[in-house]
């Protein structure tokens, strides 16, 4: 019998398989229910555990020594980064070579816990031995149990309890004692031995490059339809500006005049209202943050792909786009504090072109009456090729902010709050967990949401450009709320032969 209790499951099972390294395998994923990208389920994970019966029957093995790659393969590696010759390799010869197979049978337990869950991981463990002693060695009748019940009775405690049964005769309604009766007559393949192909590419020049493409492949899980469009956006990231970029001088004076202030006698929000432009390179993400040494300067970043992926082209749009006339109504106006005082435009900014995506960003404090209204205006540029812009879709709420005032504000908050997630680590940028923060807790900070609004190869299909945002109160805080889309690329009809 074997019993695993571990947060580096996926590197065992990996090592049964004569893999290297903690990318999880088809072979985990398909036990453990996951099939989502590998960050994101390391987050939501708490812990795994398996308990079980395996029996292997015989092996075979392949001498790996002795392996070589025929020269139609080698010649098709791309020798570059070339995101649809290195989709098209990956699609036809695949990611590994099985070398060995075990054929038998297992009758495992899989406990997978989520990360909000509230049981002791070692209940669950606990739980797990007494299903495991039940099942195996007291042969309890009542093990003969509908799989998917138990495994729903526990998602109520976020703790998924997954049956799996591979050769012997395939009914679930077999004791355990029963189904090893059959397991000699019925034998299935219950394990196999791999190696990387790219093991075998010894003497192919710059084959790194397929190295990269497969390691991309396996931890964020796109699917072969969609990898080639994954790929050309599986570049590096960037922040623009740079974090460490403040203006200075005559430009800092300029902006002295352009603030915001939410409260009587309360600190005033400077604003940083210099454009940013990242060039003809699609834009993935937007941030609000706080400059200065004082921290006290509000300004935006865009996080962008550090070149342009190469099945479109953009042309840059001669004007900016601003919040439309109706942005003047009273309802997108709202306040972030007392009503009295300054207030931001919620209005969304998009562009009437439906093939553009947005390349520029600015903050803007404009006058309406007595008071100060800070504004978003955007830059797009228009996109060339045989490219649509397709299923758009904002990030976080939409809604218009309720100005009904303090009871509407304490209504609309949830009464408890819900546990922080933790979030993978898949920035590119300088800067992975965002621009350096002073060591002192900023007294705007309460004011203003810094946190990141992107996408990356962590959020399928992976290839994700900002299209539009807005500006949003949430909670007394200025937020930022975005505006995605996929660029799709139609290919070209392929004439009829005669």
């Amino acid at each position: 019998m074997l019993s695993l209790f571990s947060r580096q499951m996926s590197e065992r099972f990996n090592h049964e398989l004569s893999l290297s390294g903690k990318i999880p395998s088809g072979l985990f994923n398909a036990m453990f229910d996951f099939s989502g990208c590998s960050h994101k389920d390391a987050v939501s994970t708490k812990t795994l555990a398996f308990d079980g019966i395996f029996i292997t029957l015989y092996t075979v093995l392949l001498d790996k020594s002795q392996m070589v790659l025929c020269d139609h393969v080698k010649k098709a590696v791309p020798s570059s980064w070339e995101p649809a010759a290195l989709a098209r390799f990956i699609k036809t010869f695949g990611t590994h070579i099985i070398v060995g197979v075990k054929m038998g049978g297992k009758d495992v337990i899989y406990v997978k816990q989520q990360h909000s869950s509230t049981v002791q991981p070692t209940d669950a463990y606990t739980k797990l031995k007494k299903l495991a002693d039940d099942k195996f060695l007291k042969n309890n009748e009542q093990s003969r149990i509908n799989s998917e019940q138990v495994k729903l009775y526990n998602q109520m405690q976020d703790i998924s309890i997954i049956y799996k049964r591979r050769g012997g005769r395939e009914e679930m309604n077999l004791s355990h004692a029963e189904w090893l009766q059959t397991v000699d007559v019925h034998p299935e393949v219950v394990s196999m031995s791999f190696i990387p192909i790219t093991s075998l590419l010894s003497g192919v020049p710059m084959s790194g490059f397929l190295n990269h493409a497969i390691d991309l492949y396996l931890r964020y899980k796109p699917s072969l339809e969609e990898l080639h469009l994954f790929l050309e956006f599986s570049l590096p990231r960037r922040w623009a500006p740079v974090f460490d970029e403040f203006p200075r001088g005559l430009q800092h004076k300029r902006q002295s005049n352009s603030f915001l202030q939410f409260k009587f006698l309360g600190p005033k929000l400077y604003v940083n209202t210099i454009p940013v432009d990242v060039g003809m390179r699609p834009v993935t993400g937007l941030r609000l943050y706080l400059e200065g040494k004082r921290s006290n300067r509000l300004a935006i970043y865009m996080q962008h792909l550090s070149s342009l992926p190469t099945y479109f082209q953009l042309v840059d749009e001669p004007n900016d786009t601003l919040p439309d006339e109706e942005s003047y109504d009273k309802r997108y106006l709202v306040k972030v504090r007392w009503k009295n005082f300054s207030r931001v435009c919620t209005a969304p900014v998009e562009c009437y072109n439906n093939n553009s995506i947005v390349t520029g960003a600015q903050v803007q404090v404009e006058k309406h009456g007595l008071k100060s209204i800070l504004f978003l205006r955007l830059h797009f540029s228009t996109v060339l090729g045989t490219v649509i812009l397709s299923r758009s879709e904002w990030d976080g709420s939409f809604g218009i902010a309720p100005q009904s005032g303090i009871l509407s504000d304490l209504l609309s908050k949830p009464l408890t709050p819900p546990p922080p997630q933790r979030k993978p680590d898949t920035s590119c940028s300088v800067y992975p967990g965002g621009p350096p923060m002073p060591n002192y807790t900023p007294k705007l900070l309460k004011y203003v949401d810094t946190a990141e609004m992107k996408r990356g190869p962590q959020d399928p299909p992976g290839y994700w450009v900002v299209s539009g945002a807005r500006l949003v109160v949430e909670e007394g805080k200025i937020a930022l709320r975005v505006k995605y889309s996929l660029l799709i690329d139609i290919p070209d009809e392929i004439p009829e032969e005669h």
